[in-house]
């Protein structure tokens, strides 16, 4: 800490790759057993506790000052044309502005069919240099798992802010059956002065029954809004409308296969009607219809469970 200064309080900023928050987020939805978002007021908590704790210095005097959030998204036009995106876009500012959170947001441009995303990542690291340069910090949180923001830790570093990383890894298979895998660049997590690989804290078992852990995520009460949200690592497939049942022929973390001769068919959890995938286990009959993945390939959706 800075000796000359007149406050013995620990000023933390904290920034959001907010493309990578959101799919975090997605991940824990959708996925993870937990079944629920990442709560931003449960996550600052967790950062000013786990500051006070490396720095030896009680959490009441570990304040977040500054805190910015980054995400690149489509225009009003093409959001108007996803049902209501408009109010999700909103409603989610509101959730942030509660926290004290500003919003940085970068067009999604579209050429030729393909999603132009560039630049948030530089633009997340020039405010940030900026606002450190001008608040000097004592410990910068990133929330980023992109080894582009190597440059930036090392510039903050040099003004002798400290670094804590906030990361997680995992992985999952998409609505389209394919592999996704979420990791932090080596070189990042080399950089920084605290690196926390949350999905290990969220799974220790150690932690099971910990306040701070459980309070990363939005509690069930509240779960209702944020399921509100849509996410383009979940792309709702639209059914042929045809109801069919067979039975589960296999289950794994998040996904299932169903009997559909002449080949099985693929559901991913986030397809489960009026089901919870903790309800199902191999043989149980289930209502289901078909649509096609982007490969062309059936998959089951609107899957439901047939109870006695």
């Amino acid at each position: 800490m800075n000796q000359d200064r007149k406050t013995n309080l620990t000023r933390i900023g904290v920034f959001y790759d907010g493309n990578y928050f959101l799919h975090v987020s997605n991940y824990y939805n959708y996925v993870h057993n937990r079944q629920s978002r990442i709560s931003i007021s449960g996550l600052h908590t967790f950062i000013r506790q786990y500051v006070g704790q490396e720095e030896g210095i009680d959490p009441q005097y570990c304040q977040i000052v500054d805190a910015h959030y980054f995400r690149s998204r489509p225009g009003a036009k093409e959001a108007s044309m996803k049902g209501n995106q408009l109010y999700f876009d909103r409603l989610f500012d509101d959730i942030l502005m509660s926290e004290g959170i500003t919003t940085h947001y970068f067009p999604v441009r579209t050429v030729q069919g393909v999603k132009m995303e560039k630049g948030i990542d530089v633009w997340l690291a020039l405010d940030a240099y900026d606002l450190n340069l001008a608040h000097r910090f004592d410990v910068m949180v990133l929330i980023a798992s992109d080894g582009d923001y190597v440059p930036l830790v090392r510039k903050v570093n040099a003004l002798g802010t400290k670094v804590m990383l906030v990361s997680w890894d995992f992985e999952f298979v998409d609505d389209f059956g394919q592999q996704k895998m979420t990791r932090t660049s080596q070189d990042l997590l080399r950089e920084v002065t605290y690196p926390v690989a949350m999905h290990d804290l969220i799974e220790d078992p150690d932690f099971i029954s910990n306040p701070t852990i459980n309070g990363l995520f939005v509690p069930r009460s509240e779960k209702k809004d944020f399921d509100l949200f849509e996410s383009e690592d979940f792309i709702e497939l639209q059914g042929d409308g045809i109801e069919r049942t067979s039975s589960i022929l296999s289950l794994k973390n998040g996904y299932g296969f169903i009997k559909y001769p002449p080949n099985n068919l693929f559901f991913h959890f986030h397809t489960l009607v009026e089901t919870d995938m903790t309800e199902l286990k191999p043989g149980d009959e289930v209502m289901f219809e078909i649509a096609k993945n982007e490969k062309g390939e059936d998959v089951a959706v609107k899957v439901k469970l047939l109870k006695d």
